[in-house]
Order: C-alpha cells, then structure tokens, then sequence
C-alpha cells in the first residue's frame, strides 16, 4: 500500500470541468504548468518515466495554486539510454509513437505534458473520438483544434513543438524551462510559494515621472506618444488586427466584412463563399443573408438597392485540426492543415472533393488518398482542384474538359490522380482558373495546360510582338506545357492567376503582364483591341506589383507599398470604384485610417475578397 498526502483541492481535471467553458488566463495557465514542468523535470532526473500524466493525476491544494504529480503505479525507471516497450497509459494522451508501438523514452511523457498544457488553455483535450481507432487515427495525423486567439503566439508554439509528431523533434524539458515564457512564471514560483502574504499600502509612494530612453541617451517623457501606428492619436485606440474587405456583386465601394479582432493571413472566394484564415489556424466564413431577407441583397427590381450585411463565423467541426491555407470553387472549399493534410467540403458534384464519389459533405473530411503525401499547396478551380506535395508532386482531380487536370484526356476523377510534369521542372506552386490550369515551378517558369482560348495561358508560340500564325497558335492542351509567348517564357514569373478568359503574371522585378481576351479592357491597355500577345500594363509601371488576381472580366493589381489598382468590367461594383473608367489601372480607396498593408487577395468571377493590416512603423529615432 502506497500512502501519500490529501490533496484537497481535487485534481485539475475536476478544476477544468468546473471552469463551464470559461478559459483561463495565460498567467494562470503558466502557473499551473511551471509547477508540473518541474516536478516531470524532477522524475526525469531520475530515469523515471511516468507513463500516464494526465490532468486526472495532477492534484491540487485546498486553494488550488499549487499542484503536484501523482499516480506513478504504472511507471518505469530507465537507464541513460534504454527505452520502454510497454503500451501503457490512458489513449488520450499516448504518443504517436506508443500507437505505433515503437520503443519510446522521456519525449513521450512531454507528449503527454503538451496534451496537459492544451487542455489548460483550450478546457478540452486535444485528442478526442468515439472510439480507440479513431483517436489513434487523429494522434497518428496529430491534427487539433488551434487554442484561442486571446493567448500569446509564444503559448501557441509550446503547445506544437511538445505535439510534434516526431519524438526527436519534440523539446527536452530543460529547453522548455529556458524557453522566455516560461522563465518569469519559474521566478515567480520560487519567489512567491511560502512567502508570507501583506498587505500593499493604500497610498501610493511619491510618483516617479516615466521616462523613455531613446537610443542616443536623450529623454521623451511619455506623456507625449510618438510613432503612433494607427487608429486615433487622441484617444490612443490600436487598429485592428485585420480588416478584410469585398466588393462586387453589385457592391460598389469596399466594404468592410464583420469579424472579431483577430488576425486573418489568408483570404479565397469562390462562387458563394468567403473564406478565411486566421493566424492561430481557425477558418472563418463570412455569409450573406438569403435574398429578400433582412440584411440580404434586395430584390431584383427593388428601388433602393441596400448593401448585404455580412454574417463571419468559424467553422464549425474543425476540431483537431489546425488549418493554414484555404481554396474556394464553385459550392466546395478544400482546406489544408498544418500537418500537410487536405480536407474538403461541400458539392460532390464533378468529384471536386476527391473523395471518390459524387456526395455532398457538409463538414470538412480528409482526402484519404493524400495521405501518405505532405501537402504543401491547394487550388481550386470552378470544378477542378490541383494540389502540390513537399516532394514536388503535383496531384488532381475534377472535372477534365480541355485538358484541364493535365492527365492527358477529358475525362472526369473523384479522386486524386497523380499528374506527369515535363522533368526538367518541379512545381512551387499551382493556380486553377474556370478551365484551364498553371503550374509555377522552382525556376519561376509557367507550365499550363486546358483551354488557352485567345493565348490566355500563353501556350501559343511567339517570338515577338506580332501577333502568332494559324499554326503557332494553341488551343488546348491535355498535359502541362511550358508557357512559349514573349516575354514569359524568359521572364522570371514570381506570381500569377487565371480569370475566365485572360490572365495576369508578376515578374520579379514587379512587371504586370496581362495575356488572353481584352473584351473589356481587362488586360489594361486602354482599349478594348484584343491580342494574343502578352502585353506590359503601363500603367502600373509608377509602382512595383507584387501580387495579381484576375476576375471573371477584370484585374486587381497589389503593390508593393499597399497600392491596390483594378480595370476591366466595371458592372456590378467589380472595380471597387464609381468611376466608370476601366481600360487602365486605376486605386481602390479602403477605410483606413493607418498605414496598411495587403496580406491575400483574391478574386471569383465578379467578386473581390481583400485582407489588410496594420503597417509597422519604425518609431523615428533621436
């Protein structure tokens, strides 16, 4: 029989439960978790292996501040270099390994202490299912809920580096210890525990004027603010984190989408939907309501035509997982996690959710056949997606008129077919437009295959500015081709995106060119001619273009320093402006009051989805 000392204050789980879903703040979380960093630091020491931390065997005092390890019934003592065997602990906190049934060691008890410090930060564990193979399953991909935005950036990585799926990637304790967020709650510890409490006096000392050094010494006394970033300087009110901004579909002027303050990195739009991504791996969704209703677009023929108002949420059922880039086509979304897993939802039809089948699925699921690949990039087209693994592979699936998956027919796949690229390339990344395909390769070179209708992926054979004969010219391509107009086929192509009839490419020296049909003056020429040669938009030479996103019958142009320029169509608000002036590239003007800058654009048929953020700027020096 074992004794040991009551714990009166239960266990931290029981203290989690009676949280009721209010989350803790960070310096509690840091509390807690310092104390139970020490005591497995301690068990280490000792070549002991717990084997079975979880928060059901971390007791508390009666006040519920200091915590202590128990339950050691089932652990192991080492030596310096053996390791254990025996598959033992409660599932929900067994290390990949453990499932494997591989031999594991000490990073297999600080799997189980990220697990501990999740669930102090989320109040729910960070692998759960309704059964043994699922929870493995979800170990094994080592997919999770990302914790809230209210906690550091700091918390967040301590929580991935003790998740990684690799043992020997995993931190060792004494590295946890000296890591910055842990060094000031470790001092508290030591300075605070024992110590006898006082009472602070009610009238504060004599004030003692801030001051802030500058860095030759002199004196600004903080009473006067300077390098104010944004918002007001009268009332000191920070700028968001992020705005995100859309225009189109009979939305004249930016405007500007609701969401919590959080900051989105990502944005893409499809057909209906409005998607992004969040720092901290949350997919948000901003909706309209249904036509007619209050909020939604009006009627058709209404006399006062009202702006629709904007509903964000998160996706619901996104847990375990944490995302990092999203693609929108037409009724379906392909989302991909940090752990190189592509998941989709929404239409089946065509096969575009590469489940191999045609059914609708209403919450995101893992395309299985990708498992075994570490994917890096996903794209979405009308009904088609193409994706690109970290090994350079290049997959797709879709729907394949005109040769768009490049698989070398027409047909149709509902599952992910791997696709032959010339082998002398290999692909960085892949773009999909209604009917056509790119692929941009490690070399900065276009390769494209589908419909090139008026050269619009710039597969027809030009050497100069005039324009190609009968036979130079290319109307579809099966497989991948390199692009062969001038001057992308010599320029370094850095960027570059498909619209329903034309396309656009930065150069990296930040040159726009724009290729394909000019029925409305899209390519920006300022004129409605149409060419099948790639022409510079001249345009937009005053600025260095760093990104391009092409609609349905227009362009939008990102510099470098936040520009945002559109031409083309100007119906139905495509161009973010009133004027109606569209052959030449013309700015958008944003509700900013502070320096911006453009983080993702994006662009699907007659929309535009924009995410910006605050500009850091460098306080001046003295």
């Amino acid at each position: 029989m074992i004794a040991m000392e009551y714990a009166p204050g239960g266990t931290l789980a029981e203290f989690i439960h009676k949280r009721c879903n209010s989350l803790l703040d960070e310096d509690t979380i840091l509390h807690f978790f310092v104390q139970i960093l020490l005591a497995l630091h301690h068990v280490h020491t000792k070549q002991i292996l717990h084997r079975d931390l979880k928060t059901q065997n971390i007791l508390l005092d009666k006040h519920r501040m200091i915590v202590k390890i128990g339950d050691f019934g089932i652990s192991k003592i080492l030596s310096s270099k053996s390791k254990a065997y025996t598959v033992v602990g409660t599932p929900c906190y067994i290390s990949p390994e453990l499932c494997e049934g591989k031999p594991y060691n000490q990073k297999s008890d600080i799997w189980a202490l990220g697990c501990v410090l999740y669930e102090l930060a989320s109040l729910k564990r960070a692998f759960e299912a309704a059964n043994l193979p699922a929870l493995v399953l979800k170990i094994m991909s080592g997919t999770f809920a990302p914790i809230s935005d209210r906690y550091s950036p700091d918390l967040r990585q301590l929580i991935l580096s003790m998740l990684n799926l690799d043992p020997s990637k995993r931190p060792q304790l004494n590295e946890i210890m000296a890591q910055a967020i842990c060094i000031r709650p470790l001092l508290n510890l030591y300075t605070d525990v024992g110590s006898v409490k006082m009472r602070r006096p009610e009238k504060p000392l004599a004030p003692v004027p801030t001051v802030t050094h500058s860095r030759t010494g002199g004196r600004v006394s903080s009473a006067r603010p300077r390098g104010v970033r944004g918002g007001s300087a009268r009332t000191g009110i920070p700028p968001p984190l992020s705005s995100i901004y859309t225009w189109g579909s009979g939305i004249t002027t930016p405007l500007r989408l609701p969401m919590l303050n959080t900051e989105v990195v990502q944005v893409s739009a499809g057909r209906t939907q409005k998607a992004g991504v969040t720092k901290s791996g949350r997919l948000i969704m901003w909706e309209a309501p249904p036509m007619g209703a209050a909020g939604g677009p009006s009627l058709p023929g209404a006399t006062e035509q009202l702006q629709p108002q904007f509903v964000s949420r998160f996706l619901e059922g996104q847990s375990g997982v944490t995302i990092k880039h999203v693609s929108c086509g037409d009724l379906f979304t392909a989302c991909l996690t940090d752990r190189g897993i592509i998941m989709t939802f929404g239409s089946g039809s065509n096969g575009c959710l590469g489940h191999g089948n045609f059914t609708d699925v209403s919450q995101p699921k893992i395309v299985e056949a990708l498992l075994g690949y570490e994917m890096v990039q996903v794209a979405c087209g009308a009904s088609h997606v193409l994706a690109v693994s970290n090994e350079r592979e290049v997959f797709a699936w879709g729907r394949g008129d005109n040769g768009r998956l490049g698989l070398g027919t027409l047909e149709c796949h509902n599952s992910p077919q791997q696709v032959t690229v010339p082998p002398e390339h290999e692909a960085q990344r892949v773009i999909c437009g209604i009917d056509s395909s790119m692929v941009l390769t490690v070399k900065n070179q276009i390769l494209a295959c589908g419909s090139n209708r008026c050269n619009k992926l710039g597969l027809d054979r030009i050497s100069s500015a005039e324009e190609p004969s009968p036979e130079d010219q290319v109307e579809e391509a099966t497989v991948f081709m390199c692009a062969q107009s001038v001057p992308l086929n010599q320029e370094p192509i850095v960027c570059a995106d498909i619209g329903t009839a034309h396309s656009a490419a930065v150069t990296a020296s930040g040159q726009c060119y724009t290729f394909g049909s000019n029925q409305h003056g899209q390519l920006g020429t300022n004129s409605c001619r149409n060419s099948r040669v790639p022409h510079l938009v001249v345009g937009l030479q005053a600025m260095k273009v760093t990104v391009v996103a092409c609609g349905d019958a227009f362009t939008v142009a990102i510099g470098a320093d936040g520009e945002v320029c559109t031409w083309g169509k100007g119906a139905r608000g495509r161009l973010g402006r009133k004027d109606e002036e569209t052959g030449t590239p013309r700015p958008v003007q944003l509700e900013e009051t502070h320096p911006y800058l453009v983080t993702s654009i994006a662009c699907c048929h007659g929309n535009t989805l924009l995410a910006v953020k605050p500009a850091v700027e460098e306080s001046p020096s003295q």
